[in-house]
């Protein structure tokens, strides 16, 4: 049948009008219904908000009884209206009420009319309400009728949020930012508790023009926003942490897939000759993918669809010209970051003193920004599903990342309750303040060494503050992760010098370059792998590449003239690595003696135990190296052949597993038998009750943040080493997932405060 419609931008102009007018928000959606109809040449045009109740109710109406408006209310899920709501799908009939769905309201009158069709009221994908068209002939609505409804329903969409009737009738849509109050649990990455106002990584653009005054205008732009979002892809593509494969690269095939999506083009090309604007149209054909998205309960295909819901919104700056990421934008003083997921380096732009806390849709406790969040202190939680279509720029937000638990648009209570709990926290460390010179010696005598992690020169300026005996682990790494070139000799110098001097004269302990895997330099190429974390990282790549080795070495002996330097080397697997790796350090304290350069008066060699093969070495290190200095981390996700950077298994295996403290025990065995100073300097080190099965099975050096000193020593200071070593050792063999219940019912016994 030939549409009947008198054209989309004839009504456009008529609702933008309406919605200029001086009037009543009831008004206004009465006159909308009447030019709907008219426009459409329906003999019924109506309004169905959904109320917090999740009740559909009839608002306004056209052609239906007048006295059903407000009195009429549908199900979610109940009758034509109440399905369309439910599905956020359109829905077309010719005769409806021969649908099975199909529900009589009396008060209505609609018995008279057989034709039907329906459009969600989306905005971003949650679903405010349902417009409906209706006719009494039998008809099959045209696909530019219901375009012309679906484009419709996007302004109307609008048009309910800015005059506020979602205060009383969508209240309950958590995305929207009207009030609802969520709470929602998360995963801790990094402790403390933050209070502040919600900030997007990648800002969402808010479309404020939705009628366009020229359609050729708009498809230009169109045009030129696709064509540099697809070379913003391609881009990306060829970046050295993406050139060598894995996980990075996966998703951004998919983008790539998307961005050449002719589908997805034309369809937002479609909503342009309606007469929306570019944006509007992209955010039309978003919120149709949103609106899909949390409806599906299939886990891959809402990745999917999260991978094209985050390319719309890279589309939409494009278009509003709006930079990458909010670190480039003026921040609130108070920001709390959203994101799906970010690299450390991401989150080194941020000014510090305005940033509050990070909220990560994906993230494990184990990867790097979670590492730099702890290290700068900023409370961190993540793995929390949906969360950036749950909250808007600018909602209250309240993080507790001691708990795990993340607040958007808190309660007064709430926001009380956690104001005083930030009080009681500042009189914690007020205590732990008062322990800062206090040595970690248990009651049985067992003097326990606390040190701490760290990463760049603004991490030393907790080292007094913390009481730590020292700097256990200095990545150096990041200082090579946040330039823009490869760092030169004499900056190299100038930062470890700073670090020594800062420590005066407590033991630091330097890390060399640990890159490749996960880590990557923006400036250097790599080659593409099909395992980067099994691949040619750390001391692989730095033996491969002497020249970027020796130069460390020698800015690191520079640093160090007169003093003590100790220098481990990551990711050893052979012996022959360490010996090679000393080598090295040989030949550079040559090359500085011959040039009457100051070399240090002591220089210990240490490794970092992460790869299980080197357990079996022990003996054949002792010769080599001066310390050992075991990364959990890492040897944890070998041992359980668990990538820790995996979504999929975050928390599935446990660093309390027996089998896995059964291995850091014969660790702590053969390097007491063959006299090798032992650390740990993984991230279980930093909790107290982690801490404790450490001691219980012999360690007496840990390295964690700065933020976890005080904590896990005021455990140790309520501790008996001897009584829990009693406990804990038998039942290393013990068939179970972990011992954590069982060292969490010993503090609980003998008030230890973990």
């Amino acid at each position: 049948m030939v549409s009947s419609v008198a054209g989309p931008r004839v009504l456009l102009r008529r609702l933008r009008e309406v919605m200029a007018e001086p009037e009543s928000a009831q008004k206004r959606l009465e006159k909308v219904s009447v030019a709907i109809a008219s426009n459409m040449v329906a003999e019924v045009c109506s309004v169905y908000l959904m109320r917090p109740d999740n009740i559909l109710e009839l608002f306004a109406s056209e052609g239906l009884n007048p006295a059903a408006v407000h009195n009429t209310f549908l199900g979610t899920g109940e009758g034509l209206v109440g399905l369309i709501a439910a599905e956020a799908e359109t829905l077309s009939l010719s005769d409806a009420q021969a649908h099975p769905a199909f529900a009589y309201r009396p008060e209505t009158g609609e018995d008279a009319f057989n034709a039907f069709l329906g459009v969600p009221i989306l905005r971003l994908g949650h679903t405010l309400g349902v417009l409906v068209v209706q006719n009494r002939t039998r008809r099959t609505y045209s696909e530019e009728e219901v375009e012309v409804l679906q484009t419709t329903a996007m302004v109307l969409a609008e048009m309910i949020v800015a005059e506020d009737m979602a205060a009383s009738v969508v209240a309950h849509e958590p995305r929207l930012g009207l009030g609802a109050s969520l709470q929602l649990k998360a995963t801790s990455f990094a402790r403390g508790i933050a209070l502040g106002v919600a900030v997007f990584h990648e800002p969402r653009v808010n479309v404020v023009k939705l009628i366009a005054d020229n359609a050729s205008v708009e498809q230009r732009r169109l045009d030129v926003a696709i064509a540099s979002l697809r070379q913003a892809v391609e881009e990306m593509m060829h970046k050295p942490d993406v050139v060598r494969g894995g996980e990075p690269r996966d998703i951004l095939e998919v983008y790539r897939m998307y961005a050449y999506d002719r589908g997805w083009v034309q369809k937002i090309e479609e909503a342009i000759s309606t007469g929306l604007t570019a944006e509007a149209a992209v955010e039309r054909v978003q919120n149709e993918t949103l609106a899909r998205l949390l409806r599906q309960s299939d886990p891959y295909v809402r990745d999917r669809l999260h991978d094209f819901d985050d390319l719309t919104n890279r589309l939409l700056r494009i278009l509003a010209g709006r930079s990458a990421t909010a670190s480039a934008e003026d921040l609130p003083d108070n920001a709390v970051i959203f994101a799906r997921n970010m690299g450390p380096a991401d989150l080194l732009d941020y000014d510090r003193d305005r940033l509050r806390a990070l909220i990560l849709e994906e993230g494990g406790a184990t990867s790097h920004v979670a590492i730099v969040a702890r290290a700068l202190e900023i409370p961190m939680v993540g793995r929390v599903d949906n969360i950036l279509q749950l909250v808007d720029a600018g909602d209250p937000v309240i993080v507790d990342g001691d708990m795990g638990e993340l607040y958007v648009r808190p309660s007064l209570e709430i926001s009380e309750s956690y104001t005083e709990k930030l009080k009681f926290i500042e009189l914690r460390e007020a205590q732990y303040a008062k322990l800062r010179l206090t040595k970690a010696i248990t009651k049985d005598g067992c003097d326990i060494k606390l040190y701490m992690n760290a990463g760049l020169p603004v991490d030393i300026d907790h080292l007094d503050a913390s009481g730590a005996d020292g700097i256990g682990l200095f990545r150096t790494e990041f200082q090579f992760m946040i330039a823009s070139r490869f760092p030169r000799l004499d900056e190299q110098t100038a930062v470890y010098r700073s670090v020594l001097e800062a420590a005066n004269g407590q033991r630091v302990v330097f890390r060399s370059l640990d890159i490749g895997g996960d880590k990557v330099i923006p400036y250097m190429r790599q080659a593409e792998e099909e395992n980067p974390a099994l691949g040619w990282r750390a001391i692989r790549m730095s033996l491969d590449r002497p020249a970027l080795l020796r130069s460390q070495i020698r800015a690191l002996l520079r640093a160090s003239g007169g003093g003590e330097l100790n220098l481990m080397f990551p990711m050893v697997s052979e012996v022959d690595e360490v010996i090679r790796a000393r080598a090295l350090v040989d030949k550079e304290i040559s090359f500085l003696t011959r040039h009457n350069y100051t070399i240090p008066s002591s220089i210990n060699i240490g490794v970092m135990l992460e790869v299980p093969s080197l357990i079996w070495h022990i003996p054949a290190l002792a010769p080599y190296v001066d310390f050992i200095s075991v990364g959990s981390n890492d040897l944890l996700q070998f041992m359980f052949a668990s990538d820790r950077a995996s979504p999929r298994l975050t928390g599935r295996f446990d660093s309390l597993s027996p089998a896995f403290l059964k291995i850091l025990r014969q660790i702590v065995v053969e390097c007491n038998a063959h006299d090798i100073p032992l650390s740990l300097c993984g991230e279980m080190a930093g909790v107290p009750v982690e801490a404790m099965a450490l001691i219980a099975i012999g360690f007496r050096s840990i390295s964690m943040s700065a933020s976890s000193i005080g904590p896990v020593k005021e455990m140790v200071l309520s501790l008996d080493a001897s009584a829990l070593e009693a406990e804990i050792l038998p039942r290393l063999d013990e068939p179970v997932k972990s011992l954590r219940p069982a060292i969490e019912a010993f503090a609980l016994g003998n008030d230890i405060p973990f």
